[in-house]
């Protein structure tokens, strides 16, 4: 029983390692290549289930010293992400362990009655309560870091490699506290041991919070980033409609000047075709698509020209005269990204597979817009993109469905056969 103890105790060790590894390999890229990847997980056992006594400086000391020295030669980063990543982990595990640790202990010792850590006399029964109290609380901390890498894994995916290092200063000088609270009370162990537990908790807490406050930031810098993108497109549509009244104008005027040159007899040959041709290029401008919707006119022309020069099909159907209750930000965020995205994926076909096909329009009293295109048979199993500027271009499909739902309405996206469909339905107010 006790060799099948040991074997379940063995096993959660590395468990509980593998559980910390995966959080920490979340928060920072790992080094290339493969083999550092699997040298920094055998690593781990070692550092994330030290054993931690009262009073022991060593047994602080050398798992802080060896996580610098980890995080540094296993993980890409700056040098404040890095600090960031000790300041987070150290004092975590270290309150863990020790909690675990010592109240594995108390218990140990309250069932058997035992007079300490001699060993001697200690029976056949001792030594089974003993591995048995061992193995319990190794799973229970095991399980403590699956619900925590469970909760904390959204914040992990969240933090981005983009704050400036003011920002990974200021989550850093909030982190001393509990890596000095929890060096300070186990090396400098009270006599009232009941101080030792809650400001374990505390550091637990604390460290854990760093991740929500790193993630927090993170996400306000998008928000503000977004923000500001959003009002550069919004002037953009302004000047971009203001100058289309202007282009149109004089185009107007100039196909009324070809056609009195036109009409005049006397000109040559060579003047004529000339005339001619000018005069077929302001019709196939003044045919341009009209959506009924100034602004998204200038997003459709804009998008049909940049998928004509990469060879993409882009066909059009829009009637959206019922939408005069959207704000054009709005409708940028749900056509721009839209079509940006179905542009991005038809890229990566053969010319002949790349189809993007845009319909809108009013079904009673829901406005229905749906994208398709074709892609590629096998998605990546995250929606993140490929471009290189992923701070940005990362927003897409979450922005589209912000804005639907601003007006509660729906999205949906569907990926079968090798088309990729969004549709949006938003209800027409009365």
């Amino acid at each position: 029983m006790i060799r099948l103890l040991d074997l379940i105790s063995f096993l959660l060790l590395w468990g509980n390692a593998l559980v910390i590894f995966r959080m920490l390999r979340t928060f920072l890229p790992m080094r290339k290549p493969f083999v550092l990847e699997i040298g920094a997980f055998l690593i781990c056992p070692m550092l994330f289930n030290v054993v931690v006594y009262s009073n022991d400086l060593a047994g602080l000391l050398w798992p802080l010293v060896g996580f610098i020295l980890y995080i540094a030669l296993f993980y890409k980063g700056g040098w404040m992400e890095k600090l960031t990543a000790v300041m987070v982990f150290y004092p975590a595990v270290i309150a863990v362990n020790y909690l675990m640790e010592d109240t594995g202990s108390r218990l140990f010792f309250r069932l058997t009655d035992v007079p300490g850590y001699t060993y001697d006399g200690w029976t056949r029964e001792t030594w089974l309560v003993s591995t048995f109290v061992h193995t319990c609380f190794l799973l229970l901390r095991m399980l403590f870091w699956l619900a925590a890498s469970i909760v904390l894994r959204k914040y992990l995916l969240q933090i981005m490699k983009k704050l400036t290092p003011r920002m990974w200063m200021l989550v850093d000088i909030l982190l001393l506290a509990p890596v000095v609270s929890i060096f300070t009370i186990i090396y400098f162990m009270p006599e009232e041991m009941a101080i030792v537990y809650p400001i374990c908790g505390a550091a637990i807490f604390s460290s854990f919070g760093g991740i929500y406050l790193a993630a927090y930031i993170s996400n306000s810098l998008k928000t503000e980033y977004g923000a500001r993108e959003l009002e550069m497109k919004l002037a953009y549509l302004h000047d971009k409609v203001s100058e289309e009244e202007r282009v149109r104008s004089i185009y107007h005027d100039m196909k009324n000047h070809l056609l009195v040159l036109e009409a005049q007899e006397g000109h040559s040959k060579e003047v004529g075709a000339a005339i001619e041709k000018l005069r077929e290029e302001i019709e196939d401008y003044e045919a341009y698509y009209h959506t009924g919707n100034d602004f998204l006119d200038i997003i459709i022309r804009d998008k049909m020209k940049k998928a004509r020069e990469k060879q993409i099909d882009f066909q059009a159907v829009i009637r959206f005269e019922a939408s005069d209750f959207l704000e054009p930000l709005d409708i940028s965020a749900i056509f721009g990204n839209a079509l940006d995205n179905a542009i991005e994926a038809s890229e990566k076909l053969s010319e002949s597979m790349r189809l993007i096909t845009a319909k809108a329009s009013r079904i009673h009293d829901m406005l229905v817009v749906a994208v398709e295109n074709n892609m590629m048979m096998e998605l990546p199993r995250e929606r993140k993109t490929s471009k290189e500027d992923a701070f940005l271009h990362g927003f897409g499909l979450s922005n589209i469905e912000k804005a639907v739902e601003k007006y509660d309405g729906q999205c949906t996206v569907k990926a079968r056969d090798g088309k990729f469909v969004l549709k949006v339905m938003i209800p027409i107010p009365e």
